[in-house]
C-alpha cells in the first residue's frame, strides 16, 4: 500500500522526444523542495534520469500509463530500488489552462506525494509477454475479417450473389466456388455444382445468384491478392496459437490459471489464454470479484445523483478481455442445463438479448474470479429451489396477466360483435 504521504517522489511526464521530471523532497510537514529537469528518451539519458533519482532519494516514481511511451523508461528505472506506478490519465487530469509538460510533471509529484494516485494494474513480465502474443494473434484475426470482407465486396460488384445463398462465403462450398470463379471458361452451373453436403440443396438458388455475373479478369485479380493474403493469416495465426501454448505451459502460474479458467463454461483454450494475459494469474490485484468485474468492463454502470438511478450504460474497461468474455458467454449460453444458460434465460425474459448476454459475460467474470481467487475448479451450482415466497410472486404475476388478458378479448368482442 502506498503511504499517505511520501517524503522522496517523481513525477514524470511521458512524451515521444521527451520527459519532464519534477522530484519533490521534504518532510511530510514542510513544503517540499522542488527539482525538475527534461531528458530525451535515448537510453543514455534514461540512465541518467535513473541515477539522478537515486541521487535525489527519490524511492517512488509516477507517470501516465499512455499508449507504448512509457515502457522504455519503465525498464530502465524498474531496477528493484525504485518503485515505478503507473497512472491512468483521467484520474491524474490536470485543471483545464494549466497544461505544460512541466505542470503536468509538478501535478502527477504532487498526487503522488499526497497518495491521491490509484496506482494502474500492471502483470509480471511473463504475462505481459503473453498479453502481446495473444493480442497479436487477436489483431491478425480482424485482418482476417477484413480481408474477408473485401472478397465479399468485390463479388457483390461483380453481379456475384452467392452470399445472399450461403450462410458462409468461406465454407466448404463457398472456397470451391470462390476457386471456380477464378476460371473465366466456367458456366454459371458448373460453379453451382461445385456445391457440397447440405448446400447442393441451394444449387438453383445458387445458379439463379451466379446468372449474368460481371465477373472480369480484374475482379479475379482482387480476389486472389485477399486469398493469398487470408492464407497468409492462416499461417501467422496458427503460429501464434502455438506460441501461445508454447509460453503457457513454460510458466506453471499461467499454466494452472487457463487450466482452472478453462473450467468455467464457455472458456476454451483460447480465450483463456487471452483472459489470463489481461488479468494474470493472481487475483489478489483484485479485492474482490466486483473489482475485477469493474476493472475489466462487464458489469453496469453506477451513476446515481440525487438519489436517483442515471445511466446504467457499462464502463469501457479492458477491451480484450470484456470482448473475450461476451464471446464466451454467447457460448455458455448454448450449453444445456448449465448455469449461464439458466441465467441467460432468466435475464432474457425482461431483457434484450445483448442485454442479456452482457449479464452472463458478468456472471462469467464473477465465477472466474471465484475460480482462480480459490484455485478451485469451477463447479457448477445447483438449481435452487422455489421459495413460498417467489411461488406466491409467480403466481399473482401470471393471475395479472390473464386477468388483464381476459379484460381484452372481452372489450374487443363487444367490438367484434358491433362491427358484424
Amino acid at each position: 500500500m502506498i503511504p499517505a504521504v511520501i517524503e522522496r517522489c517523481a513525477g514524470i511526464d511521458v512524451g515521444r522526444k521527451f520527459l519532464d521530471v519534477c522530484v519533490m523532497t521534504g518532510d511530510a510537514h514542510d513544503v517540499p523542495a522542488e527539482h525538475q529537469q527534461r531528458f530525451s528518451i535515448i537510453n543514455e539519458e534514461l540512465e541518467r534520469l535513473r541515477k539522478w533519482l537515486h541521487e535525489l532519494g527519490c524511492t517512488h516514481v509516477v507517470m501516465e500509463s499512455t499508449g507504448s511511451y512509457w515502457r522504455p523508461i519503465y525498464n530502465i528505472l524498474d531496477d528493484g530500488q525504485l518503485e515505478v506506478l503507473l497512472a491512468n490519465s483521467q484520474h491524474v487530469k490536470n485543471l483545464r489552462g494549466h497544461k505544460t509538460d512541466r505542470k503536468d510533471a509538478h501535478w502527477l509529484a504532487h498526487l503522488l506525494r499526497h497518495g491521491m494516485i490509484r496506482p494502474s494494474f500492471l502483470p509480471d513480465r511473463d504475462t505481459r509477454q503473453l498479453r502481446d502474443l495473444t493480442r497479436r494473434r487477436k489483431q491478425m484475426v480482424g485482418c482476417a475479417v477484413d480481408e474477408r470482407n473485401r472478397v465479399q465486396r468485390v463479388l457483390q460488384e461483380a453481379n456475384v450473389q452467392v452470399g445472399t445463398v450461403l450462410s458462409d462465403v468461406f465454407g466448404t462450398s463457398g472456397l470451391k466456388m470462390l476457386d471456380a470463379l477464378m476460371d473465366p471458361d466456367k458456366t454459371p452451373e458448373q460453379i453451382a455444382d461445385m456445391a457440397v453436403r447440405t448446400a447442393r440443396k441451394k444449387i438453383p438458388a445458387l445458379r439463379k445468384a451466379l446468372e449474368g455475373h460481371q465477373m472480369t479478369e480484374h475482379h479475379r485479380r482482387l480476389i486472389r491478392h485477399s486469398m493469398e493474403h487470408l492464407a497468409f493469416l492462416a499461417e501467422e495465426i496458427e503460429e501464434l496459437e502455438s506460441e501461445i501454448a508454447e509460453h503457457v505451459n513454460a510458466h506453471e502460474p499461467l499454466r494452472e490459471a487457463c487450466q482452472l479458467a478453462k473450467t468455467v463454461p464457455g472458456i476454451q483454450e483460447t480465450a483463456a489464454a487471452a483472459i489470463v494475459a489481461e488479468t494474470g494469474a493472481d487475483m489478489s490485484q483484485f479485492a474482490n470479484a466486483g473489482k475485477l468485474a469493474s476493472w475489466l468492463g462487464t458489469c453496469p454502470g453506477n451513476h446515481i445523483t440525487g438519489g436517483k438511478s442515471k445511466s446504467g450504460k457499462s464502463r469501457k474497461g479492458n477491451p480484450w478481455a470484456r470482448q473475450a468474455l461476451v464471446e464466451c458467454a454467447w457460448s455458455a449460453t448454448r450449453k444445456k442445463a448449465s448455469e449461464p444458460q439458466r441465467f441467460y434465460q432468466r435475464m432474457r425474459s425482461r431483457l434484450k438479448h445483448k442485454s442479456a448476454l452482457f449479464a452472463t459475460a458478468h456472471l462469467l467474470t464473477l465465477k472466474l474470479h471465484e475460480t482462480l481467487a480459490s484455485g478451485k475448479p469451477y463447479a457448477e451450482a445447483q438449481e435452487t429451489q422455489l421459495t413460498a415466497a417467489k411461488v406466491k410472486r409467480i403466481v399473482r404475476h401470471h393471475s395479472r396477466r390473464i386477468k388483464n388478458l381476459n379484460h381484452w378479448l372481452a372489450t374487443h368482442k363487444k367490438r367484434w360483435e358491433s362491427s358484424s
